[in-house]
């Protein structure tokens, strides 16, 4: 079956590809393994070299680069251009400090010398989402190739344009030809790469499904696998919260990329002397969000990527309500071309709705309301996912204090949950494991090797 790029603002296709044959593939794999032979023995300097080149790329065709995240899945411009920004961050981030992550660490023992390595594992498949179709995959790139693997992409079927993209970025770096390769292949054959002998470990960020299946593929071949899975973040507002500050920005925290991110806020639990207030000023910012395409500087909320992940948001809203949910704000597609969905927000949600057992992959909101700030916590928890959580509260010792209960990867007092370069990222429960980004995450395709002697 074609693998087709399609504008989701008009549903116009743009083009179309054919998937990767089996000895295409073959080929591919096996100038990786020839590229990591090479890679993994030059210094540090001589790789940071071409990543900071990458990070130079990104700056000077940032505006060709977001144009074509926008054109392809429809994220609003200013948010593609800031996630190139972001990318070319996180290289030069990886390029800088990658020599003190890596750095041999010397253990006190009884020993002449103790000490731990940290040895690249070779080549490791990365099997990414399309919802930020550039920044999920630098911030797999970065570290794992600064710490001396290569990379083999298997970009989502929906953004095929952006997955070539990128390996040029890496092509024209500089990068020796295999450190970084993309296949355009279908999901279907993924599970026969990872099983592939050249093939030394995998990460996924995607669905709680595509993670089962990742896994259990990976598990069979007994190979270190990275899952970063869905989320559905708590928002909590306590009675002492700034509501100016905090309501000004609730409405960007969910409909970041319409809506369409792991780490969205999507459940805002507030404590309920201050429910009421909250929820009239959030709907009434949910309300203002210019809904429009997303070529135009001034849209707020795009579209959503595909035509079925309308239908799914809709019959998640629509049992929601069924089952008691009231609704505030928008709930049904627009009738335009493309696969628009308004800003939406949903109260008296409880357990047993979709909008509040399952992750919400569009611009709806759940409001719930809190008795106090345990019950809050005891909200923000019931639920399978633990990615992350944001608290907002003028007490930062208590908002502090309630953090460590928290059962979330990220938490973000008095601001809005989001991923640096500089900080680990990842989650817990079926939000996944492992970590990526920061010194934990450069090390997770390692092998940490204890050398010792005697």
């Amino acid at each position: 079956m074609p693998i087709e790029s399609i504008d989701p603002a008009t549903g116009v296709r743009l083009q179309r590809f054919q998937p990767l044959s089996r000895p295409t593939i073959n080929g591919k794999l096996t100038q990786a393994v020839r590229a990591f032979a090479r890679w993994h023995v030059m210094p540090l300097a001589e790789r940071a070299r071409p990543m900071r080149r990458a990070a130079e790329i990104l700056r000077e065709r940032a505006r060709d680069y977001a144009e074509l995240i926008t054109r392809e899945m429809g994220k609003p411009i200013t948010q593609s251009l800031a996630e190139v920004e972001k990318c070319a961050w996180t290289c030069e981030y990886f390029a800088a400090e990658a020599p003190a992550f890596l750095a041999d660490e010397l253990i006190a023992t009884g020993a002449r010398s103790s000490a731990v390595q940290f040895v690249p594992l070779g080549v490791v498949l990365a099997v990414m989402p399309w919802n930020f179709p550039f920044w999920q995959v630098f911030r797999f790139a970065a570290p794992a190739m600064m710490a001396g693997n290569v990379g083999v992409l298997k970009h989502a079927s929906n953004v095929p344009r952006c997955a070539l993209a990128i390996e040029g970025v890496f092509r024209r770096a500089g990068f020796p030809a295999g450190v970084f390769t993309t296949l355009l292949i279908e999901s279907k054959a993924v599970a026969a790469v990872i099983g592939d002998e050249r093939i030394a470990a995998v990460t996924l960020t995607g669905s709680e499904a595509a993670g089962i299946e990742v896994a259990t593929a990976a598990g069979r071949h007994l190979k270190k696998v990275v899952l970063e899975l869905g989320g559905s973040d708590p928002f909590i507002v306590l009675r002492d919260a700034d509501l100016d500050r905090c309501c000004a920005v609730a409405a960007q925290a969910r409909t970041i990329n319409s809506g369409q991110s792991c780490i969205a806020a999507k459940r805002f639990i507030v404590e309920r002397s201050i429910a009421e207030e909250f929820t009239r000023r959030f709907v009434e910012q949910m309300a203002t969000l210019r809904v429009g395409d997303p070529a135009h500087e001034a849209t707020q909320v795009g579209p959503l990527a595909r035509r079925d992940l309308v239908t799914d948001l809709q019959r998640q809203v629509r049992a929601s309500m069924r089952r008691g949910a009231r609704l505030l704000l928008g709930g049904a597609p627009l009738k335009r071309p493309g696969y628009f969905y308004p800003p939406t927000v949903l109260s008296n949600v409880h357990r047993g709705m979709p909008a509040y057992d399952e992750e919400i992959f569009g611009p709806v909101a759940s409001v719930l309301v809190a008795r106090d700030a345990d019950d809050a916590i005891r909200l923000a928890n019931d639920s399978r996912f633990g990615l992350g959580a944001s608290i907002w509260s003028a007490d930062h010792a208590h908002a502090e204090a309630l953090a460590r209960r928290l059962e979330a990867g990220v938490v973000f007092i008095n601001d809005i949950v989001k991923s640096d370069p500089r900080l680990p990222f990842g989650g817990v429960k079926k939000s996944g494991y492992g970590r990526e980004l920061g010194a934990y995450g450069i090390k997770e395709f390692t092998n940490i090797k204890s050398v010792v002697i005697a």
